[in-house]
C-alpha cells in the first residue's frame, strides 16, 4: 500500500498535532483489557509507524506518558486526554499510532483483531478479518499480512 506524502493527526483539543512521513503498518484492532480501558471503547485501532518518521509539529511538550505495564508507555494529550500512541522500550524504533487521531483514513488498512480472548463481552466481531485469541507477535502478524 502506498501512503500519501504525509499523514497528519491531532488530539481532540488540537493542542498536539503530528505528521507521519512514511507508511503505516497494517492496522490491528486490539481487544485487550488495557486498550479497552485506555480507549474507553470495545477496542483500540493501532497502526505502527517508524518513530523517526513521526514528527510532533505542535504541542510535543503537552504529551504525557503513562507506563501501563513494564516497558510499555502510552502517550496522551495532557489537556484533553486523547490517546495518541503507544511505545515499547524494547522497540524504540516503533510508535503504535492510535488511528482515531488521524485526520483521515488514508494510509490505514485494518488487517486483524488481536487479543479477542479478552474481548468485551458485549461486543461481537462481524467482519471477516483474521482473529487472534492473544497477540501472535508483531513479526507473525506482519508476515501473515504483508503490505500490499
Amino acid at each position: 500500500m502506498t501512503a500519501p506524502e504525509k499523514l497528519a493527526g491531532r488530539c481532540l483539543c488540537g493542542s498536539v498535532r503530528y505528521e507521519i512521513a512514511g507508511e503505516l503498518e497494517p492496522a490491528m484492532f486490539c481487544h485487550c483489557s488495557q486498550c479497552r480501558r485506555a480507549s474507553g471503547s470495545a477496542f483500540a485501532t493501532n497502526a505502527s509507524a517508524r518513530a523517526d518518521e513521526v514528527t510532533f509539529t505542535v504541542g510535543r511538550e503537552l504529551i504525557t506518558e503513562y507506563e501501563s505495564s513494564p516497558g510499555k508507555y502510552r502517550g496522551f494529550c495532557s489537556r484533553c486526554g486523547s490517546p495518541l500512541y503507544a511505545r515499547r522500550r524494547d522497540k524504540p524504533d516503533t510508535l503504535r499510532i492510535r488511528a482515531g487521531t488521524l485526520d483521515g483514513a488514508e494510509g490505514v488498512e485494518p488487517r486483524s483483531h488481536i487479543w479477542v480472548g479478552s474481548m468485551a463481552g458485549w461486543f461481537r466481531i462481524t467482519d471477516t478479518l483474521t482473529q487472534y485469541p492473544a497477540s501472535a507477535g508483531d513479526a507473525v502478524l506482519l508476515k501473515d499480512h504483508p503490505k500490499t
